[in-house]
């Protein structure tokens, strides 16, 4: 992709502002539903320095529908859950799981180098023919001329020269200061919730034998975090006292008496300081999402502590929640109209889980003293109340709201808006395994012929519960003898009246 696409030149149909991990999403679910798209970035490379450290079972199963399932499992380490310190160090509260994989087939909390995920992205996809990737730019302007059509202005970084590209759709993947954002006028609403931070990442061939999952300090002085993110890798996350700055801790020299109790008998020649940086960790919402063809995804669209790893993951929802969407609008399989659902759906999603993440940082770093006392004496007994136990270390994200694409909730334990698991069909095969990325009817009641045949020709695959499976049993459980599941993986309508949701598929064909 070059400068010649001029506005009188046809669009090209999306246009992605960031290749960053949500970027990079977008582009290739896009590129496996066949639609042209070219992705604009700053930077030439992925982007050196470690950020994100944590996603959960849900992205981890987007990753595999990506392509890159096993190459992540060669970079990833499986965490064993979370602990509780006081501020001198001492274990007041385990929460650990007891199982590797969780509904989704996978480990439910996975730590990571972002810029080894970013590597595995950008690598896998060179697969899309359909996507360029053109880096060394900077997005300079977004406008819209009010019949469907967006032009894209950037600057190559290495020439200065000014170049321009027309599409029909624009995804703002860039990030907190959005240049997507500027151009639908939209304003980040403060969830009031402001820290400073100081993040620590360390190289070492030094065992730090410590616990293998997340360490929570629980001190309002100085409350800290620290992980093991890979074979060599180690993360430290502590709160800036008043005055403090990131310039304050630029050696390991300096930073020993912040780690000290992680690295006791290990010299700081062991050690390899390979990023110090100060961050502001915020809470933030943008009001609107979306202005006609124009959209937010990711840190362009919201901000969360990161007190419960959702930052990326709510990122990533956003890239699958539109992509199949936007994908079958340019198809003409849906009506323009479903795009209206992007941010109806993923909105109240984001801000629940910015809540939860605000609720769980504020419990944990905040109350002075008393809220010491508060915490030794209520969270050892959290660990023996096996629903609450289970509830937080389980992960499971809220349903969708109700939309177009979404039914409502109906009963309690209604499975609208939920995500199908990707349950086991055999030994090997999963949910997942056996589907094409399109919209599947998932039946305890064979379907007829004829309810076939229609299904076929909207593009439906069937998928059959046999008594006695997993999938059957969850749809017991949600009261609901069949669900009709969207490509991706929620729950559009679930019921007893298989006839009533096969009538209800919408057309969607995968190539």
């Amino acid at each position: 992709m070059n400068g010649s696409h001029r506005p009188h030149d046809d669009p090209v149909p999306v246009v992605i502002v960031g290749a960053g991990p949500v970027g990079v999403t977008a582009a290739t679910l896009l590129g496996q539903y066949g639609v042209e798209c070219l992705v604009l970035d700053r930077w030439d490379g992925v982007y050196h320095q470690p950020r994100a450290v944590h996603l959960d079972d849900e992205i981890y199963r987007i990753l595999v529908r990506l392509g890159i399932g096993e190459q992540f499992a060669a970079v990833t380490r499986p965490t064993s859950g979370l602990q509780l310190l006081d501020r001198n160090h001492r274990v007041f509260a385990v929460f650990d799981r007891r199982s590797t994989h969780g509904r989704h087939g996978h480990p439910q909390a996975n730590l990571f180098d972002q810029p080894e995920l970013e590597h595995l992205l950008r690598t896998n996809l060179k697969d899309q023919t359909t996507v360029s990737l053109r880096g060394n730019v900077e997005v300079t302007d977004v406008a819209q001329d009010g019949q469907g059509r967006v032009l894209v202005d950037f600057t190559d970084r290495l020439t200065g020269e000014q170049e321009s590209v027309l599409a029909t759709y624009v995804l703002g993947c860039d990030g907190a200061n959005s240049v997507v954002r500027t151009a639908i006028g939209s304003t980040m609403e403060d969830l009031e919730f402001e820290q400073r931070w100081l993040v620590i990442d360390v190289a070492s061939p030094v065992e730090l034998e410590q616990w293998e999952g997340v360490h929570q300090v629980c001190d309002p002085d100085r409350a800290a975090t620290y992980m093991r993110i890979g074979d060599t890798r180690y993360r430290w996350e502590f709160r800036l006292l008043d005055g403090e700055t990131a310039a304050d801790f630029e050696s390991i020299e300096t930073l020993q008496p912040l780690i000290r109790p992680w690295i006791e008998g290990i010299s700081c020649d062991q050690l390899e300081l390979v990023r110090v940086a100060e961050y502001t960790f915020r809470a933030q919402l943008a009001d609107r999402w979306r202005d006609r063809n124009l959209f937010l995804l990711g840190d362009a669209a919201h901000l969360t502590p990161p007190f419960i790893g959702q930052g990326l993951c709510a990122g990533v929802r956003d890239s699958m929640n539109l992509s199949w969407k936007i994908a079958g609008v340019l198809s003409g399989d849906l009506p323009p109209s479903v795009l209206d659902t992007y941010e109806v759906e993923r909105k109240p999603h984001a801000r629940a889980m910015i809540r939860l993440a605000k609720l769980i940082g504020v419990s944990m770093t905040q109350g002075g003293r008393a809220g010491d006392l508060l915490r030794k004496a209520l969270a050892p007994r959290l660990h023996w109340i096996p629903t609450l136990r289970d509830r937080l270390l389980d992960g499971e994200t809220p349903p969708l709201s109700r939309s177009a694409l979404v039914e409502g909730r109906g009963p309690r334990k209604s499975l609208n808006g939920r995500l199908c698991p990707n349950a086991l069909l055999t030994d090997e095969i999963r949910y997942d395994d056996a589907t094409r990325g399109g919209f599947v009817l998932v039946t305890g009641v064979p379907p007829s012929p004829e309810q076939r045949a229609m299904l076929a020709v909207r593009g439906t695959q069937v998928l059959e519960a046999k008594p006695g499976s997993p999938l059957h049993s969850w749809l017991a459980d949600g009261k609901a003898a069949a669900a009709l599941v969207r490509p991706d993986f929620t729950v559009m309508r679930a019921g007893r009246d298989v006839a009533q949701l096969c009538a209800a598929t919408p057309s969607f064909q995968v190539a």
